[in-house]
């Protein structure tokens, strides 16, 4: 026969795979979508598109590769997988980046310098300070952006591709780019005809550092340290001749700065302390602005002195007061975090105006510091502030805590003041197939806990802008109540360079003509429409119908009340439906100390150097053996074990392929290497064990199915992995010489030359068994898989149809029992080795004779596994006994003399007796 080939390496190894493959399957098209397929033939993934500002961590890996395994397995399954790859370029974290990375900051009053470049390039910038960025004009800035995602999207291509992602990477999109651009302003605009996007000046959530709007979606609670300060209000006339009393009205604050912005005090309804009170008026200390008391459910009795003040706006209860009880606002702090200098209305007596002017200017902390003074000073103040740890809340990116100002902002109507909309929102939520299913109560819990509509503008700059300019009055004023839009077919726009129909650009920002938005979308705004990015909802009619709704949106679970969310408010109002049918939920990854890990504690594991060290299938199957929705440690231990799995793949195939002939075979040629696996397995199934393999393997082609189409890959990884230990542990020693037959172990094997019907029957069932594991590996072991596919089987295991257990339980026969004689044989071997060990002799060793005790429901099984038993053990002659006959007295002598069991071991377990050791 001809020599072997390179094609099955000498020594195989699991390094440098990645490059390889990656360069055979992009060169190949493997994973390219096909757009002539239907709706029925089409799976489709709603991938998260992962922010592109800064470095991928372990938990992307993680959750990704959650997804990458259920994309594998429907395009084994027939399904045309569409799986895009987006990059959510704009938005606060791209601008961070590029102030740090290029030392700069944005100024839109500056012009546009041509063929700018920064005083950075490369390298954090962290050693420029804020004070100390270079300012920009707004053009020059977006330009940075634009080129530092550039380059920032191939490296997180490269390490996408080193993983395995079987993407189609002729499809990856930008959230920034301009047909993203141009759906997020068609959705915008259809949304504002319809009355469901509009805007309105109103309390908004504001980040005193990055001077925007922040959405509730994006808070979150941190403990900060903080004081109460017990304050008095002086009863003004109508509630002194109402109570007849005289006496001050104490209540207790965190935030005594905003005491000018005080607009009433509050208590709750049936709190009997301050009902005779509820409808009178009190004057507020310093500034001598009489405030009314007034009744709200929400007004906590047992907090403080349990009648509180309510200022123009403390916090997001504040808000709702002054929403329910229609109260004045009087604003004191502005966009910059710093006391206003005018005063509010209300306060016009000179003392108060002087008190005031004490705190404009200053900065929150600073107002807080001086107006204690001034409270001490006046006596109005009830000894020291107490002091306490509180919730604060914060923008999820932001350092500073979060200010309540009064702006003119863009909603969308999400149901969180349409209780009708709200439980639409919620039946949707019903409707989608959760997995797990316990996530759904966190959508469920979101949706109806909203207060307000979702604020989608941002007070930045490098974003999809809103499409809309304003008519300019006469005054000079914009006509915010009368927005100008732009065609659908104009789309994409941006209203600080482009003008609207009907104008001149000479008649930008003077009376008589126009102005353009300055605000751009919340980053969310865009991302909440990848489905209808990626599906060319706007552009390819026919890509559209086949691939949406989406199959998949598969997401980590702390962006449900975001990212999942805003996508099926989305759909829902301009589709009328969800956006994709099922949505897989995956955990956390956990530090050592079970601490999530996230960037912003600083506890994260960048991925490459696990997936060069240990190699990315390697890391695929840590990730792979963690459930949906369960949080998973960071374990290299595990990502060891993965690798061992994936050498023992590589190397117990190559076994195989020896064994029966087929890498003789292939070593002269694919062609002739196919025809020889045709010819291996079209050998009928004769001995028992065999039988048993397949069999056992068909049940676990049905558990990892099952489980498979119920989004657990863990379970499908746990039953294809314990099989194939027990393949390469126990069956491949136990049909070894069998398969063989004769032959040397490592002898090269004529495929095609005549051999003994147990040799036939032990390199089918090898080769069937091989072929099947290589499929049940392939969606979390993609490389290693894809070598083993490559040495003797056309195109890529990756195309290959997922197995089913129809052919091997065909093969395996009606008789065959399956796992318990595989399992029984395994225990068998195991004995015979142990009693090896136990004499200190190599496992080459012959024995000579062996009487093996087998519990009764078990004899029946080894005695079928006799013959690969005495061969996988080196055994001249060997006596099954069964146990339950060796308790009966003077039977072959191995019962006492009077007949006790006692002189027999625990019945139930296989062991041997009067074992002989032959010569080395």
């Amino acid at each position: 026969m001809a020599p072997m080939t390179s094609r099955i390496p000498d020594k195989a190894t699991v390094d440098g795979l990645e490059d390889r493959w990656n360069e055979a399957w992009e060169a190949a098209g493997t994973y390219r979508f096909d757009e002539s397929k239907t709706r029925e033939q089409v799976y489709s993934i709603d991938t998260p598109p992962p922010t592109v500002s800064g470095s991928l961590h372990v938990g992307h890996v993680f959750s990704y590769t959650h997804t990458d395994v259920v994309a594998r397995f429907q395009r084994m399954r027939g399904r045309e997988v569409f799986y895009p790859m987006g990059w959510d370029d704009n938005g606060l974290p791209t601008e961070r980046r590029v102030q740090n990375y290029y030392g700069v900051r944005c100024d839109p009053t500056l012009p546009y310098v041509e063929g700018y470049e920064p005083p950075f390039a490369g390298g954090e910038g962290k050693s420029v300070k804020a004070a100390d960025q270079q300012p920009i004009s707004r053009r020059n800035f977006v330009e940075l952006c634009e080129r530092l995602t550039a380059e920032d999207e191939k490296q997180f291509e490269a390490l996408w591709r080193h993983l395995g992602l079987s993407v189609d990477w002729s499809r990856t999109y930008q959230t920034i780019s301009p047909s993203s651009q141009a759906v997020a302003q068609q959705a915008f605009l259809r949304g504002l005809s319809r009355g469901e996007c509009y805007q309105a000046e109103a309390p908004t959530l504001w980040d005193v550092t990055f001077r925007t709007a922040v959405a509730q979606a994006e808070l979150e609670d941190r403990e900060r340290p903080g004081a109460y300060h017990r304050l008095a209000f002086e009863p003004a006339a109508d509630m002194e001749e109402a109570t007849g009393s005289y006496e001050s009205v104490w209540i207790e604050t965190t935030r005594p700065e905003l005491l000018p912005a005080c607009v009433a005090l509050v208590a709750h309804p049936d709190d009997e302390r301050y009902k005779p009170l509820f409808g009178t008026h009190v004057r507020t200390p310093l500034f001598g602005v009489e405030v009314p008391v007034v009744a709200h459910h929400l007004a906590n009795p047992e907090k403080g002195s349990g009648i509180a003040m309510i200022c123009t706006f403390g916090d997001i209860t504040d808000v709702t007061w002054w929403r329910e009880l229609r109260l004045p606002t009087r604003p004191v702090l502005g966009w910059d975090g710093r006391v206003l200098p005018e005063a509010p209305s209300g306060i016009e007596s000179a003392e108060g105006l002087a008190a005031y002017g004490e705190l404009a200017g200053m900065t929150v902390f600073s107002a807080q510091k001086r107006i204690v003074e001034m409270l001490q000073e006046a006596g109005v103040m009830d000894g020291d502030p107490r002091a306490i740890s509180h919730p604060v809340k914060f923008f999820e990116k932001g350092d500073k805590p979060l200010e309540i100002v009064t702006t003119r902002q863009w909603y969308i109507r999400n149901g969180g003041t349409d209780a009708a909309l709200n439980a639409e929102l919620v039946a949707r939520g019903s409707e989608l197939d959760f997995e797990p299913d316990f996530m759904r109560v966190r959508y469920e819990n979101w949706v109806k806990g909203l207060t307000g509509d979702w604020l989608i503008s941002r007070q930045r700059f490098f974003g999809v802008p809103i499409p809309v300019w304003y008519p300019v009055l006469a005054d000079g004023s914009p006509d915010f109540d009368n927005p100008l839009v732009p065609s659908e077919e104009a789309l994409p726009v941006d209203p600080s360079v482009d003008v609207p129909a009907g104008y001149e650009a000479s008649q930008r920002d003077v009376p008589g003509g126009f102005t353009g938005e300055k605000d751009i979308m919340d980053t969310w705004a865009t991302s909440s429409l990848t489905p209808q990015i990626v599906c060319g909802w706007r552009d390819n009619p026919a890509l559209f119908a086949a691939t949406f709704p989406m199959d998949l949106r598969p997401q980590g679970q702390d962006i449900i009340r975001t990212w999942l969310f805003s996508t099926v408010v989305r759909s829902h109002a301009e589709h009328g439906t969800l956006p994709w049918k099922h949505a897989a939920i995956s955990g956390w990854i956990l530090d050592p100390d079970r601490k999530k890990m996230s960037k912003s504690k600083g506890n994260v594991v960048t991925p490459m150097g696990l997936l060069e060290s240990h190699g990315s299938d390697a890391v695929r199957y840590w990730a792979a053996a963690a459930r949906l929705g369960t949080d998973a440690a960071f374990d290299e231990g595990q990502m060891k074990i993965g690798r061992r799995l994936a050498m023992k793949v590589l190397n117990a195939s190559k076994f195989v392929l020896g064994a029966t002939g087929i890498s003789t075979a292939a070593g002269s040629s694919l062609a002739e290497g196919l025809e020889a696996t045709a010819h291996v397995t079209a050998a009928p199934v004769t001995e028992a064990l065999d039988a048993a393999m397949l069999s056992a393997l068909a049940d676990v082609v049905d558990a990892a199915t099952k489980a498979l189409e119920g989004y657990d890959h863990t379970k499908a990884l746990e039953v294809a992995e314990t099989l194939f230990w027990t393949f390469c542990d126990d069956y491949l020693e136990l049909v070894k010489a069998r398969a063989y037959d004769g032959a040397a172990p490592g002898e090269a094997i004529d495929p095609h030359a005549p051999c003994s019907e147990g040799a036939a029957s032990a390199r089918a069932a090898l080769t069937l068994s091989l072929q099947t594991f290589l499929r049940l590996f392939a969606p979390v072991l993609p490389f290693a898989t894809e070598e083993v596919w490559s040495w003797f089987q056309e195109g890529s295991v990756h195309r290959a149809a997922w197995p089913v257990p129809a052919p091997l339980r065909e093969a395996a026969g009606e008789a065959s029992q399956g796992a318990p004689l595989l399992a029984a044989a395994g225990e068998a071997l195991s004995v015979l080795r142990k009693v090896k060990s136990e004499a200190k002799v190599s496992q080459r060793t012959p024995l000579a004779s062996v009487d093996l005790l087998v519990p009764a429901a078990k004899a029946t099984l080894v005695r079928a596994a006799k013959a690969d038993l005495l061969a996988a053990g080196r055994v001249e002659a060997m006596q099954i006994v069964d146990t339950e006959a060796a308790l009966e007295p003077n039977v072959d002598g191995l019962g006492t003399e009077d007949g006790s069991p006692d002189a027999i071991a625990d019945p139930t377990v296989m062991r041997t007796e009067n074992a002989v050791l032959g010569e080395a």
